[in-house]
């Protein structure tokens, strides 16, 4: 991998990762598409990058992470999520990572299911709004709602976002709660990753790793921006269509 690809592949992670279009189904594809085969190096490399982003979600809302009534909940929604995630970690990484199939159905049918989902919801005016109000058992449900996600191309913010929506979050405090229990999921994803493979990793890959941390930090603040700003006035189905135009794209591009 060049430090180029690095690069595209940190703007693609940065603006992927807290919109419900899948951040790990577009690097996936992103990399097919760039003609990087699906190593052992590039598989870690598209999970830890996604640290960058979440380094912007720490930067934002650090302050939130101090505050015990929010914490706990996002603890509560992590348990299910790093259970599941750590029994089928071998099973994800080994059988869907590098399966361009997989993106491109969850992709599509997600897309779907996102524009359903829109057309039949909606927001009662007893929605929670504070993350700090959601009830332990809802939070755990969200976090299993995540763990869907384990599905390369599935999203981890629309099965959190749509998962929250269905047990009664207002818009705002899902997607808020979205970019909060984005932390802990993902510095458990990425931290067994380098366990099992940092000692792998030459020198040159550690800096195209570093690449696309810095990358994707920068543009995932600007995506958080507009995510927030987007959903005050809107609903989530330009990202469903989103999702069914770039599944047949990707898979025209692919497959022609």
């Amino acid at each position: 991998m060049t430090l180029l690809q690095s690069i595209i592949l940190g703007i693609v992670e940065g603006i992927t990762e807290f919109l419900p279009i899948s951040s790990t189904g577009h690097l996936i594809i992103a990399s097919s598409l760039l003609g990087l085969p699906q190593t052992e190096f590039q598989k870690s490399f598209e999970i830890t990058i996604q640290l960058g982003a979440i380094g912007s979600v720490i930067m934002l809302y650090w302050r939130r992470f101090l505050e015990p009534a929010v914490l706990m909940r996002v603890l509560a929604a992590f348990i299910p999520t790093g259970i599941i995630g750590l029994a089928l970690y071998h099973v994800v990484k080994t059988y869907l990572f590098g399966s361009n199939a997989v993106v491109l159905w969850a992709l599509g049918l997600g897309g779907v299911a996102l524009i359903v989902f829109e057309l039949l919801h909606r927001e009662g005016d007893d929605a929670v709004e504070d993350v700090a109000s959601i009830s332990y058992p809802k939070a755990v449900l969200i976090g299993l709602f995540q763990s869907l996600s384990i599905v390369p191309g599935v999203s981890r913010a629309g099965a959190t976002i749509v998962g929250g929506l269905i047990l009664g979050l207002s818009r705002r405090t899902i997607v808020e709660f979205s970019f909060l229990l984005a932390v802990p999921t993902m510095l458990a994803a990425t931290g067994l990753d380098l366990v099992k493979n940092a000692s792998s990793f030459a020198g040159q890959q550690i800096g195209v790793l570093t690449t696309g941390f810095v990358v994707s930090f920068v543009v995932a603040l600007l995506s958080i921006k507009f995510l927030l700003a987007f959903v005050r006035t809107r609903t989530f189905i330009p990202f469903g269509v989103y999702r069914i135009v770039a599944a047949i794209a990707f898979a025209i591009a692919l497959y022609r």
